[in-house]
């Protein structure tokens, strides 16, 4: 992750009670236990994402920084 990534995680998990509706629109099947579990943590993000939707660990850090970016 770029520094500027880091940075920018730091706000998301910062203000994660604002972004957790925001990562629920992006990723639906996420339960909201799980989103609230998740806390704000990317790595934990990203786990939860590789089981409900297969992705691969490349996928997920790729789609995690795209919606990074497209705040």
């Amino acid at each position: 992750m770029s520094p500027a990534g880091a940075a920018n995680w730091d706000t998301i998990q910062g203000q994660w009670k604002q972004a957790a509706g925001k990562v629920k629109e992006k990723w639906g099947k996420l339960t909201d236990n799980e989103i609230t579990e998740i806390n704000g943590k990317r790595e934990q993000l990203e786990g939860r994402l590789q089981e409900r939707y297969g992705y691969t660990k490349e996928q997920v850090k790729k789609e995690v920084d795209d919606w990074l970016n497209g705040m």
